[in-house]
C-alpha cells in the first residue's frame, strides 16, 4: 500500500512520519508524543476511504503489524482482536476457531477498525452494519489513556465508538460477538431491471442476502443473492467462475473503461456491452470467501444510505439523472439493504435503510455526476456513507444525526487537545 496516497488515488498527502506500531504500549507511547509536542496523527487502515479521513502532513499511523487474534471464547461465539487485523485474515483466524461473521460486505482489505469506524456495511435486511457486531472496544485516546467500552460498560461512548471516524482514539482491540461457521450458496444472474424493482420485497425477504446493479442506460440488472447451506460441500474454483468473477470483471472491464474514457460518446455502447456479458454464476463456499469480490480497477465512489420506504422513488431519480447522458459514466450502480440500529454516527441510525452506490472509473471526472446524485440522496433525508465522497456539511450533520452533540461531547472528552483532527475532520464536525 502507498502511505502517501489512498487506493483510488484521488487523495494525497505528505505525512512527516509514518509509524508503524507493533504493541499497545509502542502507540501509547507515540500518542503521549504527539500530545507533548502538538503534533497530530491520523490512522491509516487500508486507504480504502474516498474522503480524506486519514489525510495528514504530520504522524500517519499504521496498524499493518498490529494484527492477530487475541482470545476467543468458542461457547459463546466471541472473539477479540487487535484493531489493525485485515477483515481478509479475520475471516481465515475466525474459520480456523469454528466461528465467522455473521455479514461482510464486498471488500475484505480493510482492517477491522477501519471498516467500523467508518460504517462499512453488507447487505441484508435482517443485518446491521458491520460495527454492531462489534460487542466492546478498547482505545488509546487523544490524552494517552487506554480507554474500554462496551455494550455494558461506559454504553454512551460505546455507541459513539461504534462509528467515530477515528475522532475519538486509535482502537487497538475490537471484540466480536461471531456465529458458528457456515457455508453460503452465491447464485448471481443477469435479469431484467424492471422484474428485479418489481419484485423486491420478496427478495430481500426470502433470500439471507440480497442484493443487485443496475447497468446503465439498460434494463439488465446483475443479480446476487446468497443463502446459507448446510450439508454442500465448497465448490472447486472452476474455470468459468474464475474468468466470470476475476477476468471479466477486472481486466475485461479495464479495457472498456479506458476505451470509454478515450471516446465519451462510447458510454452507452460500453455499458451495453457490459450487459450482454454478464453470466450467470453459481458456486457454494465458506462464508468469509464468498462475501469479498476483488476489485483490480480503480474507481471513485459515492454512496449515501436512504429510508428503504424511500427506495423506490430515489431510485427513479437516480435512473432519470444517468439516462439524461449528460455525464461521463458507464459503471453500474450497486443497490443494498441494511437494517436500522442506534449508534450515534451510524448512516443507518433508527431507520431501514437501502444504500445506493454509484461509481466513475477513477481517470474520469466525476463531481458533477456525484453533485447531481447528491441532490437527489439529500432531498430524500440521505446519510452517506463516511468512507465515500460527499458534500456533507457539519450543518447537515446537526439536522441528520439526533445524537451528533452527544457524540461531540465524547469527542471533546477524549481528544480535548484536537491530535486526531485534521484539517478535513476540522471541516466536517465543525472543531
Amino acid at each position: 500500500m502507498n502511505f502517501k496516497k489512498n487506493w483510488a488515488e484521488n487523495v494525497q498527502w505528505n505525512p512527516s512520519k509514518i509509524a508503524f506500531p507493533t504493541s499497545e504500549e509502542e502507540l501509547q507511547k507515540l500518542v503521549i508524543k504527539a500530545l507533548n509536542n502538538h503534533l497530530k496523527i491520523r490512522v491509516i487502515g487500508s486507504g480504502h476511504s474516498f474522503t480524506p479521513l486519514c489525510a495528514t502532513n504530520e504522524i500517519l499511523v499504521s496498524l499493518d503489524k498490529y494484527q492477530g487474534l487475541i482470545s476467543f471464547e468458542k461457547e459463546k461465539n466471541i472473539a477479540t482482536v487487535k484493531g489493525g487485523t485485515k477483515l481478509s485474515l479475520l475471516g481465515e483466524l475466525l474459520f480456523e476457531k469454528g466461528l465467522a461473521m455473521e455479514n461482510m460486505g464486498d471488500i475484505n482489505v480493510q482492517s477491522i477498525a477501519g471498516a467500523i469506524s467508518t460504517g462499512t456495511h453488507g447487505t441484508g435486511i435482517n443485518f446491521k452494519s458491520i460495527s454492531n457486531q462489534v460487542l466492546g472496544l478498547k482505545f488509546i485516546n487523544g490524552k494517552g489513556d487506554i480507554i474500554s467500552c462496551s455494550a455494558n460498560q461506559n454504553t454512551s461512548l460505546f455507541k459513539a465508538a461504534q462509528v467515530s471516524l477515528g475522532c475519538l482514539g486509535i482502537i487497538t482491540e475490537v471484540t466480536l460477538q461471531c456465529v458458528p461457521a457456515y457455508k453460503l450458496k452465491l447464485q448471481n444472474k443477469k435479469e431484467k431491471l424492471t422484474d428485479v424493482l418489481a419484485t423486491l420485497q420478496e427478495r430481500n425477504q426470502q433470500n439471507r442476502n440480497f442484493e443487485f446493479y443496475w447497468i446503465p442506460y439498460t434494463n439488465t440488472a446483475w443479480t446476487k443473492t446468497s443463502n446459507i447451506v448446510e450439508d454442500s460441500e465448497p465448490d472447486k474454483v472452476n474455470f468459468f467462475n474464475y474468468w466470470t468473477e476475476y477476468v471479466l470483471e477486472n481486466y475485461v472491464f479495464k479495457l472498456f473503461c479506458e476505451y470509454a474514457r478515450y471516446f465519451p460518446s462510447q458510454n452507452k455502447t460500453v455499458a451495453a456491452i457490459t450487459a450482454a456479458s454478464i453470466s450467470n454464476v453459481k458456486k457454494v463456499y465458506h462464508s468469509h470467501k464468498v462475501y469479498a469480490t476483488q476489485r483490480l480497477v480503480k474507481f471513485n465512489e459515492m454512496e449515501y444510505n436512504i429510508p428503504a420506504e424511500a427506495y423506490q422513488d430515489v431510485f427513479k431519480d437516480v435512473q432519470k439523472i444517468v439516462n439524461s447522458k449528460k455525464f461521463n459514466i458507464h459503471f453500474p450502480i450497486e443497490n443494498r439493504w441494511v437494517k436500522e440500529d442506534d449508534v450515534y454516527m451510524s448512516p443507518a441510525y433508527n431507520r431501514d435503510s437501502a444504500y445506493i452506490a454509484c461509481h466513475v472509473y477513477n481517470k474520469k471526472e466525476y463531481q458533477s455526476y456525484f453533485n447531481a446524485l447528491e441532490k437527489v440522496f439529500k432531498a430524500y433525508n440521505g446519510r452517506p456513507h463516511w468512507g465515500k465522497l460527499n458534500n456533507f456539511t457539519t450543518t447537515d450533520i446537526q439536522e441528520s444525526y439526533p445524537e451528533f452533540a452527544t457524540f461531540m461531547q465524547h469527542r471533546k472528552e477524549h481528544d480535548p487537545e484536537n491530535i486526531f483532527v485534521n484539517p478535513y475532520i476540522k471541516k466536517l464536525i465543525g472543531v
